[in-house]
C-alpha cells in the first residue's frame, strides 16, 4: 500500500497556511477569520493540536544532530499512535469545513509554505503508522530521510535509514512488526540478487519464522534433509572417485538439528554452502 499526501488532513501545513492567510488579511487591512479558526483548533488540548505539536517540533528542530534527529522521528511516531485517531478525523474534517466557510479552498492551498516537502512527509510517516494496512517499505524509508535530512540538513544513507526503521518497528505490535520483516526481505533481495533461489527462500525464512523457534526448526531440518539427498544422488554420477568419497563424506556431514539446540547463522551459512555445492555439481 502506497500513502498519499493530503493536504486537507496534514495539520501541520494548514497552521502555516493559517498563519499565512491572517498575514495577507492584515496587508489587505480586512479582518481575519483565521484568526479565531487558529484559536479554536489549534489553541486548545484537543487531539489535533496535540498533532500540531509533533509537527511543530520538527520545524523547529532544523540542525539537529543525527542522533537527537532520530530521537525526534522516533518520538513522534510513538507519540502520534497514542492519540485519538477517530477523534483527530473529525476534527480535521471540521478544520476544512470551517476554512471552506471563509475562504476558497483552491486558494488558500495554493500558498507556498517553505518547508511544505517535510511537512508532507511527516504526514506520509504518521499516516503510515496509524494505518490497518501494510504500507510499502520504499515509502516510509524515502519519507523518513526526508525528515532526517530536513532535520540535519545533510543526506542520508538509504540503508542506514532501512535499517533504524526495522529497529523502531520492532518494538511494535505484530502488524508493524511484518512490515519489519517486509523491509528485511526488500534488503535482503536487494543486496542478495545474485542468490539461487533456494537461498533466497532460506534467507526469507529465517527473517519471517524469527519469532517461531519450532517453524524455523522444521524449516531447516527440512532442507537439510533435501541436500544430504541431493548431494548423494549427485555423488552417484561422479566418475572420479576421490571426488566421490568427499561427497559422499560431504553427505553424512549434513545432519538435522537436535530440538535442543539452537538455529543460528551457522546454520543458514551452511546451507548456503550446501546450495552452492550442489548447483555446482548440476552444472558438471
Amino acid at each position: 500500500m502506497k500513502i498519499k499526501h493530503s493536504k486537507y488532513r496534514n495539520t501541520g501545513l494548514i497552521f502555516e497556511l493559517l498563519v499565512k492567510q491572517i498575514a495577507a488579511d492584515t496587508l489587505n487591512r480586512e479582518q481575519s477569520p483565521a484568526v479565531s479558526i487558529l484559536k479554536e483548533f489549534y489553541a486548545t488540548r484537543n487531539s489535533l493540536a496535540k498533532e500540531y505539536k509533533l509537527y511543530d517540533l520538527v520545524i523547529k528542530s532544523k540542525g539537529a544532530s543525527q542522533k537527537r534527529a532520530e530521537a525526534i522521528i522516533s518520538t513522534i511516531t510513538e507519540v502520534s499512535r497514542k492519540l485519538n485517531q477517530e477523534a483527530l478525523k473529525n476534527q480535521k474534517y471540521k478544520l476544512i469545513s470551517e476554512i471552506k466557510k471563509h475562504y476558497d479552498l483552491d486558494e488558500f492551498f495554493s500558498i507556498q509554505v517553505r518547508d511544505y516537502k517535510a511537512l508532507a512527509s511527516m504526514y506520509c510517516l504518521l499516516e503510515a503508522q496509524n494505518n490497518q494496512e501494510l504500507v510499502d517499505p520504499k515509502y516510509l524509508v524515502d519519507n523518513k530521510m526526508t525528515l532526517l535530512e530536513h532535520l540535519t540538513d545533510k543526506s542520508q544513507n538509504s540503508n542506514y535509514v532501512k535499517d533504524t526503521l526495522i529497529e523502531e518497528y520492532s518494538k511494535y505490535d505484530k502488524d508493524l512488526k511484518l512490515l519489519t520483516f517486509k523491509i528485511l526481505l526488500e534488503k535482503f533481495n536487494n543486496k542478495y540478487k545474485d542468490l539461487l533461489p533456494e537461498q533466497k527462500n532460506v534467507l526469507k525464512e529465517f527473517i519471517t519464522s524469527v519469532n517461531s523457534k519450532k517453524r524455523l526448526h522444521n524449516i531447516v531440518n527440512e532442507e537439510l534433509k533435501k541436500l544430504n539427498l541431493e548431494v548423494s544422488k549427485l555423488s552417484t554420477k561422479v566418475t572420479d572417485e576421490v571426488v566421490k568419497i568427499k561427497l559422499e563424506e560431504v553427505a553424512r556431514s549434513i545432519k538435522t538439528v537436535k530440538n535442543t539446540e539452537k538455529i543460528d547463522d551457522t546454520h543458514l551459512v551452511n546451507l548456503m554452502q550446501f546450495y552452492d555445492l550442489v548447483n555446482e555439481l548440476k552444472s558438471l
